[in-house]
């Protein structure tokens, strides 16, 4: 492989970790951002059932969103690695 192709192969799989971070990051961002909605619902409408209910839907959902994004991430950042890894050892 000459060495063009190589840096290449490089920067093409960084681009694809920090894609893969800013993935995760909007994970976080929708998991925060839905923690925050419940939080509204559970201080101005605690007296309301269906608006109780609804945020504690939103809070188990929330916390569902973080830990597939977070296993997600982790997921795609072993893979990337061990294809780095990979394109390094041929070399």
């Amino acid at each position: 492989m000459d060495k063009d192709s190589e840096t290449r192969d490089i920067l093409a799989l960084e681009r694809t970790r920090l894609a893969n971070e800013r993935t995760f990051l909007a994970y976080i961002r929708t998991g925060l951002s839905m923690l925050a909605g419940a939080a509204v619902l559970f201080q101005f409408f605690a007296s309301i059932d269906s608006y109780v209910a609804a945020g504690w839907v939103l809070v188990v959902s929330a916390v569902l969103v973080l830990l597939f994004g977070t296993y997600r991430f982790m997921q795609v950042r072993a893979t990337l690695n061990k294809r780095l890894h990979l394109s390094q050892d041929r070399n």
